[in-house]
C-alpha cells in the first residue's frame, strides 16, 4: 500500500505549502465538502458555477485533515483556529487530481482492467470485477464514476487492493485519451460502438476513434478485449496487426463464443467451449446483452488465469450498479429501472428484455434520448418500430423527442389507444394509478436528464399502496 504525502503533493504539482506537515501521509479524498468524513484531504475543484476553494473552511469545520486550493488567501484566523491541519495551494486543482491519481497508479504493479463503448460500460465493469474479485482483492469504479474527475478519484482510492476495474466515459475526442494516460490498464475492454453521443462526434466512425484511445495508455504487452459482433470493432480488428486482441462474440467466428442461448424471464444460460470441453455459463439476468457481458468477463478471467470454476462463481453471483436494469416486484407489479442513461442501442437492448420477461402485459415508459443531435429524430423514430417489434402492450413517451418514438410505433402497428405521448413525469404517475393491473411489467428508461428516477419512486409508493 502507498499513500500520498503533502511533500509528494508539492514536488509532482508543485505545489506551495501554506501551513501542516510536510510529511502528513494523505489517504482518503473528497471534493464534496457536504461528503467529506474525519481526516480526508479536500481538494477545491472550480467550476463553471463555481469554486471549490471558497468553501474550505466548510471542509475544514467538517473534519478535514487537509485542503487543497487554487487562487485564494488563507486568513490569519483560519491559520490560528486549525493550526493542526495542513494547506497547499497549487495552480490548478483539477490538474493536480489527475496528476496525484496518476502518480499513485504508477506505485501498484497491479492488474489494471479499463473498460468503455458506448453500451454497458457500467454493467460490464460490475460483472467483469465480480469475476476477477474471485481471486483479488478488488477496487472498482463506484457507479458512474467515470470522467476525468470520478476515474482519478477512484484511483486515489486505492490502498491494499492487488487489482483494480475502471470505466471510462466520454463526450468528445481526447477524453478517453486523458483517462488512459492516468490509469494505464493492462487489460483494456470496449464492449461497443453504437450511436452514444454521436450528436457530439458526429459519426460512428469518430465514436471508434474515441473508444480506441484507450490503447494510448495500455501497457506495452497488454490485451485489448472486444466485442468482435460489433460491426465496427469487427472491421478495425480485421486490420489491426499491433494490438494483441481477445475477441468474444455470438455471430462472428471469434476466440470465445457463445452457443446453445437460452434466455428465460429471470437469467440467460449458454455455453462455451473451454480447453476443449463444453462449459455451462448462467447470467441473472434475462438479456443478450448480458451474455456479451459475461464474454467479456470470461476473457478477463482467462487472460488472469482465473479458474473457470471461479469464472462461473463470478458471473453468477455478480450484483448491478443500482438503476440499471434494476428488477422489483411489489404487490404483483414488476418495475424494470433502467433509468440511469439511454441511447438506441441500450433502449434497443431494454426492450427486448423487456419482452422476454413474464407479465401479462409489458408497458414502457420511455423519455428523450439526449445528445443526438441532427440524428435524434431518426434514432427515436427506429426505437417505435422496436416497440412493435417486441409486441410491447402499452407505450408511453416523455418529452418532445419521444414524440417520434410513438408516431413510429402507429406507424408500424401498433394501436393508438395503447400509446400515450405526455408531457411529464408527474402525468405519467397519474396514467399508471389509472391503469396498473396485476402481473404489468413496466419498463423505465430515458436520458438521466429526463430524470425518471421520480417516476421509478414514486411508482413504488404508490404500488406499495394496499
Amino acid at each position: 500500500m502507498y499513500n500520498i504525502t503533502v511533500k509528494d503533493i508539492i514536488e509532482q504539482c508543485s505545489g506551495k505549502i501554506i501551513m501542516g506537515d510536510i510529511n502528513k501521509e494523505c489517504i482518503d479524498f473528497s471534493t464534496d465538502t457536504r461528503k467529506i468524513k474525519q481526516g480526508d484531504v479536500y481538494i477545491g475543484l472550480k467550476g463553471e458555477k463555481f469554486d471549490g476553494s471558497q468553501f474550505y473552511k466548510q471542509a475544514l469545520q467538517s473534519g478535514a485533515s487537509a485542503c487543497i486550493l487554487q487562487n485564494i488567501e488563507i486568513d490569519n484566523e483560519t491559520k490560528e483556529n486549525y493550526k493542526d491541519r495542513t494547506i497547499i495551494i497549487v495552480e490548478d486543482t483539477l490538474k493536480t487530481l489527475q496528476k496525484l491519481a496518476k502518480y499513485k497508479r504508477s506505485k501498484y504493479n497491479i492488474p489494471v482492467i479499463a473498460i468503455t463503448g458506448s453500451v454497458g460500460k457500467t454493467s460490464t465493469k460490475d460483472i467483469i470485477a465480480s469475476v476477477v474479485a474471485t481471486k483479488y482483492n478488488v477496487l472498482k469504479t463506484e457507479g458512474n464514476f467515470n470522467n476525468h474527475i470520478g476515474l482519478p478519484l477512484t484511483i486515489l482510492r486505492l490502498k491494499d487492493h492487488d487489482a483494480m476495474v475502471v470505466e471510462m466515459g466520454m463526450n468528445n475526442l481526447g477524453e478517453i485519451s486523458l483517462l488512459t494516460d492516468i490509469a494505464k490498464p493492462t487489460i483494456a475492454v470496449i464492449t461497443n460502438v453504437g450511436t452514444a453521443h454521436i450528436g457530439n462526434l458526429g459519426s460512428r466512425e469518430n465514436i471508434l476513434k474515441a473508444k480506441l484511445e484507450i490503447l494510448e495508455g495500455l501497457s506495452q504487452d497488454g490485451t485489448l478485449i472486444i466485442n468482435n459482433d460489433n460491426d465496427m470493432l469487427h472491421m478495425w480488428n480485421e486490420k489491426n496487426d499491433i494490438y494483441k486482441v481477445l475477441d468474444f462474440g455470438i455471430e462472428n467466428n471469434s476466440k470465445l463464443m457463445a452457443k446453445d442461448i437460452k434466455i428465460n424471464s429471470t437469467s440467460s444460460q449458454y455455453k462455451i467451449i473451454d480447453k476443449n470441453e463444453e462449459i455451462n455459463i448462467e447470467v441473472p439476468i434475462a438479456s443478450k446483452v448480458f451474455i456479451y457481458n459475461s464474454l467479456s468477463a470470461i476473457c478477463v478471467g482467462k487472460t488472469l488465469n482465473i479458474e473457470i470454476n471461479k469464472i462461473i462463481e463470478g458471473i453468477k453471483n455478480f450484483e448491478l450498479s443500482k438503476n440499471r436494469m434494476e428488477v422489483t416486484t411489489i404487490n404483483k407489479v414488476t418495475i424494470i429501472n433502467d433509468c440511469y442513461n439511454a441511447n438506441f442501442d441500450s433502449m434497443k437492448a431494454s426492450i427486448e428484455s423487456l419482452a422476454k420477461m413474464e407479465g401479462s402485459r409489458k408497458i414502457a415508459i420511455l423519455g428523450d434520448m439526449l445528445e443526438l443531435g441532427e440524428f435524434s429524430q431518426k434514432l427515436h423514430s427506429d426505437i417505435g418500430k422496436e416497440i412493435c417489434n417486441n409486441n410491447i402492450d402499452i407505450l408511453i413517451t416523455v418529452g418532445e423527442e419521444s414524440k417520434n418514438i410513438a408516431q413510429n410505433a402507429i406507424e408500424n402497428g401498433m394501436n393508438k389507444n395503447n400509446i400515450y405521448v405526455l408531457n411529464n413525469n408527474t402525468e405519467v404517475i397519474n396514467l399508471i394509478t389509472k391503469i396498473k393491473q396485476i402481473n404489468d411489467t413496466i419498463l423505465i428508461k430515458a436520458s438521466n436528464g429526463m430524470h425518471f428516477i421520480e417516476i421509478v419512486n414514486e411508482l413504488k409508493v404508490l404500488l406499495n399502496k394496499k
